[in-house]
């Protein structure tokens, strides 16, 4: 069971960076929803509150598994905290928006990133009980961020044209930058 206050009984764990292979590549299906699991989604949180983020995937602490959790606003500024298991971006549609997004294993990058305004995930809680999360504005970008973590994605490979120039370069010019990082 998850504390009150999420990640307060948590350990928290260095964000991976880019380069590592867990992140660039498709995350395992959970199919064991034990105290293992429970562990795993209370260190995200204390993760996630440390590096002062929004959200977090499994991924991003080395873990190739389908979880992420987040506390993040909407553009309402109505406060979303939770979790999901094997997420599964079923539905992501409304006007596409471009905003600032950053992650936190690609620390200090910046970009106006084309999401769109509306998302959709189901997935499982804990226990295996079937959940879905709808949200909009900031939040809807937050679910696709993550969902996409948990593909092997990152938010650059979204953008196109001069930012998706602007953003490369400045990844390569990172301190955390290694030269297999492919982009």
């Amino acid at each position: 069971m998850l504390s009150r206050i999420p990640g307060s009984a948590g350990t928290v764990h260095p964000v991976t960076p880019w380069a590592s292979a867990v992140l660039r590549e498709p995350c395992a299906p959970v199919e064991v929803f034990d105290r293992e699991l429970t562990r795993l989604v209370e260190d995200m949180f204390a993760t996630m509150y440390a590096a002062d983020g929004v959200g977090l995937a499994a991924n991003q602490i080395g873990v190739g598994k389908r979880v992420f959790v987040y506390d993040c606003p909407d553009d309402e500024d109505v406060r979303h905290v939770g979790h999901v298991v094997n997420p599964v971006l079923v539905e992501a549609d409304g006007v596409v928006v471009a905003g600032e997004e950053g992650c936190l294993s690609l620390p200090g990058l910046r970009a106006q990133t084309p999401r769109y305004d509306r998302a959709v995930i189901r997935g499982q809680d804990l226990t295996g009980a079937p959940v879905e999360i709808e949200g909009t504005g900031f939040f809807a970008r937050c679910l696709q961020h993550e969902s996409a973590h948990l593909d092997g994605g990152v938010f650059v490979q979204e953008l196109t044209g001069l930012r998706a120039f602007l953003a490369r370069r400045a990844i390569r010019r990172a301190p955390w930058y290694l030269p297999a990082d492919g982009v």
